[in-house]
């Protein structure tokens, strides 16, 4: 018997539930009821009597619903309703899955339209005095570590505060302490009587942490050098700081190395300089000035009677550069050194150079031209200011080209000049004829103590050269000709001179390929007595325990040796080697209380 019934989409007790929400929508249950009514179910009774659904589901809404409900168990009994097609059930089931949905999706739309979204709420912390806290995982660890960090820190910075009111020469460089850092610290030089010398070197500051210094170098009157290399403070860094310096009357020497300064910073310098009496050393290397500001400070060095030393190795100066500096040193008569490394000024340049050197009516004791791409035609005209040059001990003329005959025309000129001490010729692509040249100079000068000519390939004849004169000629006290390819060969030569020089103290013969042959020679050359030579280095020279147990066993058999330094590094020594050194180190200071450094 087929039975039919028909389901309300909402009950009156549901509708009362979300009244609220559904008034827009002015959806009445009886426009749900037709649009999901039900077809009716037919169901087949074998033994029961006919029962309607609604009488068993319903439960209260019919007055027979308690005999209703036994007389349903019964039929359920007999006839389960697994009997009825599967087709039928699905035709139950459906309708109710579509009103699910349906009703979901208008209750999502209906609260998103009437319900304000809330507010999106940040991560959970709680604000308390000293650090913060937060719930995150790991968060409260993080912070706990900045906290400690930050305690450490200002502890730092009381320690570097209390050494700048203690003592004279302070070196806070590297400490990376910064702008925040500088501020702190520059308090503790207002009217500080001891510091003299203070390096805030590689720190991180910024040209924001230079106005740290306004109103505190003003009053400072002790403070006379202050190094600042290593700082990023660009032009704006040296406008600040030359505003405060322009004031200043303590500070004697000034350092801003590798510290990004271009044309304007030294424009800025320049303008300082004039202004400036007390500044004797201005240290600007390895920065991006150019010509522009080259010709800035040459400006100033017209006005500035009182600057000492000018240091602008590793800058863009190029000949313009040279030559606008030539024109300011012809008046110039304060300078004494000026490091010009590095700036590829050039032949063109240095023929100008020179000539304002020439006409220099000052004292200059030191030039540096170094790397600057000089060939045989600039070292003439470096020739022509030497002959001159009555003032200069210190000339460097370091990796340039000036080959065998621009060490000939030095030579010649030094036959003439009786001031220079110290000749920097390394690097120079200088021969065997270049050093003979300058080897006949030593015989008669005596004046020339440190002789530079590493990484010249100047091979056994051009030591022997060397050798034949320093035996008993020559004033030198220290010969460099590491890197010089003398080989055994060369190294007995200069053996050969050892035993008779009197005067050698420093002997730098690294990477010569010397071997335990060379090493052999120089030993023999140690046994025998010599009071001058104190310093030896053979590191790079591929020797090995052989060449260790030669020097090791002159050593020991001469009680007389001066050696008190012996670098013998970087060669190919096992611990037999070595330790056979250690042993005549130990025998030496056992026997005659003299200490070897050994460096292996």
């Amino acid at each position: 018997m087929a039975c039919t019934s028909t389901l309300s989409l909402y009950s009156q007790s549901q509708v009362r539930l979300r009244n609220q929400r559904l008034q827009s929508l002015a959806l009445t249950s009886a426009g749900f009821a037709q649009f999901l009514s039900f077809p009716t179910l037919n169901c087949r009774r074998t033994h029961s009597p006919r029962v309607r659904f609604g009488s068993v589901v319903m439960e209260g809404t019919h007055p027979r619903a308690t005999g209703s409900r036994r007389v349903y168990r019964q039929s359920q009994a007999s006839a389960p309703l697994s009997s009825a097609p599967l087709k039928q059930i699905a035709n139950v089931v459906g309708p109710f899955a579509v009103l699910v949905a349906v009703t979901f999706v208008i209750w999502k739309l209906v609260e998103k339209l009437l319900v304000p979204a809330p507010k999106q709420l940040k991560s959970p912390t709680v604000e308390t005095q000293g650090p913060k806290w937060s719930f995150a995982a790991g968060t409260n660890l993080l912070s706990q570590l900045g906290a400690k960090i930050e305690r450490q820190s200002k502890q730092k910075l009381n320690e570097f505060a209390r050494e700048l009111r203690s003592f004279p020469s302070i070196d806070m460089s590297g400490r990376n302490f910064g702008d925040e850092g500088l501020f702190f610290l520059a308090e503790s030089l207002a009217f500080n009587q001891t510091a003299e010398e203070v390096s805030f070197a590689a720190n991180g500051i910024t040209a924001a942490g230079l106005k740290a210094f306004d109103g505190v170098l003003q009053s400072n009157i002790t403070l006379k050098t202050l190094d600042l290399s290593g700082n990023l403070v660009g032009d704006e860094g040296a406008k600040c700081l030359c505003d405060i310096l322009v004031n200043n009357s303590s500070i004697e020497k000034l350092q801003l190395n590798s510290a990004d300064l271009g044309d304007e910073g030294a424009k800025a310098i320049a303008e300082m300089l004039k202004k400036n009496s007390s500044l004797r050393v201005l240290e600007l290397n390895n920065n991006m000035i150019e010509y522009s500001g080259f010709s800035s400070l040459a400006g100033a060095l017209l006005e500035n009677n009182s600057i000492l030393n000018i240091h602008l190795n590793g800058n863009y100066g190029g000949a313009l550069g040279a030559n606008a500096l030539a024109k300011a040193l012809e008046s110039n008569k304060s300078l004494r050194e000026l490091h010009l490394h590095g700036n590829s000024i050039g032949d063109e340049g240095i023929r100008s150079l020179m000539a304002g050197l020439s006409s220099h009516k000052g004292k200059l004791t030191l030039l540096d031209i170094g790397n600057n791409s000089l060939t045989a035609k600039g070292a003439f005209h470096v020739a022509e200011y030497v002959k001159k040059s009555r003032s200069l001990l210190w000339l460097n003329l370091y990796m340039n080209d000036i080959g065998d005959e621009g060490a000939g025309k030095i030579a010649a000129a030094l036959k003439e000049n009786r001031s220079i001490t110290t000749l920097d010729l390394g690097g120079n692509n200088i021969h065997a004829d270049g050093v003979n040249a300058v080897a006949q100079v030593l015989k008669d000068n005596l004046v020339i103590t440190t002789l530079e000519l590493s990484y010249n390939p100047i091979g056994p004849d051009g030591a022997k050269a060397l050798a034949e004169v320093l035996k008993f000629h020559g004033n030198l006290k220290t010969l460099k000709l590491g890197w010089c390819q003398i080989g055994a060969k060369g190294a007995e030569f200069i053996a050969d001179a050892l035993k008779y020089n009197t005067t050698i103290s420093i002997l730098d013969l690294r990477a010569n390929g010397l071997r335990d042959e060379g090493a052999q020679c120089l030993a023999r050359s140690l046994k025998v007595v010599n009071e001058a030579l104190t310093s030896l280095d053979l590191g790079f020279n591929e020797i090995r325990d052989d060449g260790a147990f030669a020097i090791a066993q002159a050593l020991k058999s001469n009680d007389d040796v001066a050696v008190t330094s012996l670098n013998i590094a970087s060669n190919f020594l096992t611990k037999f080697g070595q330790g056979a050194l250690a042993d005549a180190r130990d025998h030496v200071l056992e026997m005659t209380e003299k200490e070897i450094n050994i460096f292996l």
